[in-house]
């Protein structure tokens, strides 16, 4: 038998998008906005592809006003719901996290800006809560080189991992025969040529 703790299982696994909308994503200086951007439509489009659910978190703009999340989440899972929060960590949030819970999986993709708020938190939490957490390298921005590298290792020290886009597809993909694999390794390539 294969041993596949080490692997993500698409059926086992939820996308949590954390605080990627207007005002905040362009705040990041770790990653590029053009890369940023194609990191989480790639994600998102995996979502998709792999029938993963998604958790869009976004906090209130400075009117008050909801939040504008970038479209490339929409470009690849369809139509969504954000869950306003009022918390740093998504995770404190009781709607967040019933929709989680009630979701029975137990893995936990996490996208987001700033990898040192927005990510990190909820990646704690959920590694208390026991979940199995993977942090998506090339869907998230920090505010500078050091803090984010603070933050993943504190993340990994909790027991969560790193993952990027591209692995990610490829690890999915399976038999490069079926369907769902070509459209994985579509996403693989337009990560490779961005």
């Amino acid at each position: 038998m294969q041993n596949t703790s080490s692997r993500i299982v698409p059926n086992d696994a939820v996308v949590l998008f954390v605080d990627l909308q207007k005002g905040i994503v362009e705040l990041s200086k770790t990653i590029s906005l053009h890369r940023l951007n194609k990191g989480v439509l790639g994600l998102s489009k995996l979502a998709k592809i792999f029938g993963m659910p998604a958790i869009v978190s976004g906090v209130p703009g400075p009117d008050g006003s909801a939040p504008k999340m970038i479209p490339q989440i929409a470009e690849g899972i369809g139509e969504y719901a954000v869950h306003q929060r009022s918390t740093a960590d998504s995770l404190r949030n009781d709607g967040i996290a019933e929709a989680l819970k009630a979701m029975k999986r137990q893995t936990l993709l996490i996208s987001g800006v700033s990898s040192e708020v927005a990510v990190h938190l909820p990646a704690l939490t959920a590694t208390d809560l026991g979940y199995r957490v993977f942090v998506v390298a090339d869907a998230c921005g920090g505010m500078s080189d050091r803090t984010e590298q603070a933050a993943f290792q504190r993340i990994g020290q909790s027991g969560g991992k790193p993952v990027s886009v591209m692995t990610l597809a490829g690890e999915l993909a399976g038999d490069f025969r079926c369907a769902e694999a070509q459209a994985a390794i579509g996403v693989l390539y337009e990560m490779a040529t961005a």
